[in-house]
């Protein structure tokens, strides 16, 4: 009897991949880590995490087993019997490009055999996974999907910088093309996470995914908007959030900010739009009025410094500007899409001298131009104005709000005589 540990191939070593393949090492599984950043799978079998949520003691450890390894070469993928792809799905022109998956399928097809199972995870539009993956696959190897191998898709729910929330504790949404493809792929991620949740089809865990994103976006586009119109009207939004919030019931708090960012909200439910207007020739109205309110507010938070400075007697222009965080969202360092880049960026182009505190993002993620300085008093008292734009939990918003002569928070963390909020 074979008692060798069953081989798991992970596409893509991300803020997806990373922890899904150390969550399987854990778990007993032999793995291999795939993905063509050269310099990324350097530094992972290196014993260098780069994401966050992974400690450089959890991959060290993982690699200490000698069941994990990364590798840019797909020849490493042979004999696999599960592959679970995590690779991007972003747009270009507003069009979803699935050239990744594609990529990632052609590349995988040559080791598919009878029996084993291909687990797509990317966010995508509904009917990804039996319309465009194993059609690819069968064109390569001959091999049909559920007869000769078992094809699912799970939606990934990674929330990094997540301190209660992980892989294993959230709920997995699993599917598969058939009841023996959904026996497998759930079993796979039995052994990894909490909770499984079955559902009936890959369509509708393909959609599973979009709606839990499209949820969020129209919600955060619709008290960004409150927010700029409850400022005009002299009410300040944040407090009456908070008031909402104590409600038991029908009602769950968002909180406005200076756009969205990462590699889900700006993307995932244009995906869906997209299906929608390109399927059913209707347009999905919600998502593309939260697409027009959240594409606005980095514009909306730029025109908020012009008229602060301009109550003090500054231009824009040669001012010196402090900001606050580059990241999409706080204590992480994934700039993807990422809201507060395209304030730094507006601002330069109009004559501003910007600088940037940002503990987390890599050099090569951040836009040039914008030095990166240390948060210290003499910075903040130095600048005209300073942004808070990504509330990562390290910044001493005590000493900004003490120090800065003119703070502007669109996060809600600071406080002081010069501090204006959005």
């Amino acid at each position: 009897m074979n008692t060798d540990p069953q081989k798991v191939v992970l596409v893509g070593q991300g803020y997806v991949g990373l922890p899904l393949a150390m969550a399987a090492v854990e778990a007993g599984f032999d793995v291999v880590g795939i993905d063509l950043d050269a310099t990324r799978v350097k530094k992972l079998n290196a014993g260098e995490s780069f994401v966050e949520d992974i400690t450089s003691e959890r991959l060290a450890a993982a690699l200490g087993t000698g069941r994990y390894r990364a590798s840019q070469d797909y020849a490493d993928a042979v004999g696999f019997d599960f592959c679970v792809i995590t690779v991007p799905t972003p747009l270009r022109e507003g069009i979803p490009d699935l050239s990744y998956i594609e990529d990632a399928g052609r590349a995988i097809a040559d080791h598919v055999r009878p029996g084993c199972t291909v687990i797509l995870e990317s966010t995508t539009y509904p009917g990804t996974t039996d319309e465009l993956l194993e059609p690819l696959i069968a064109s390569r190897t001959g091999l049909r999907a559920p007869e000769d191998y078992h094809l699912g898709y799970s939606p990934e729910r990674i929330d990094p910088g997540n301190p209660k929330f992980h892989l294993e504790n959230t709920p997995k949404v699993v599917s598969g093309l058939d009841q023996a493809s959904l026996e497998r792929v759930q079993g796979f991620y039995g052994k990894l996470v909490e909770r499984t949740v079955p559902v009936t089809s890959t369509r509708t865990a393909e959609l599973t995914k979009l709606l839990e994103n499209t949820f969020r976006h129209v919600n955060i586009a619709l008290v960004n908007e409150l927010a700029i119109f409850a400022g005009q009207l002299g009410v300040d939004v944040w407090e009456a959030i908070d008031a909402a919030a104590s409600k038991p019931f029908g009602f769950m708090p968002f909180r406005p900010g200076p756009g969205v960012g990462g590699h889900c909200l700006p993307i995932d439910p244009s995906y869906l739009s997209w299906q929608v207007k390109r399927t059913l020739g209707h347009n999905f109205r919600f998502i593309e009025l939260a697409n027009d309110v959240n594409d606005r507010m980095p514009e909306h938070v730029v025109q908020r410094l012009i008229a602060g400075l301009n109550t003090r007697r500054k231009p824009v222009n040669g001012s010196r500007m402090l900001l606050l965080g580059l990241a999409y969202k706080k204590n992480v360092g994934d700039c993807r899409e990422s809201p507060a880049i395209l304030v730094a960026e507006a601002l330069r182009k109009l004559g501003a001298d910007v600088r940037a505190v940002e503990p987390y993002a890599e050099s090569g993620h951040l836009p040039a131009g914008v030095p990166i300085v240390e948060l210290t008093a003499e910075e903040v008292a130095a600048a005209d104005a300073v942004v808070i734009l990504t509330d990562h939990d390290v910044f001493d918003y005590e000493m900004v709000g003490s120090s800065g002569t003119y703070v502007f928070d669109t996060r809600n963390r600071c406080s002081g005589d010069h501090v204006e909020r959005l």
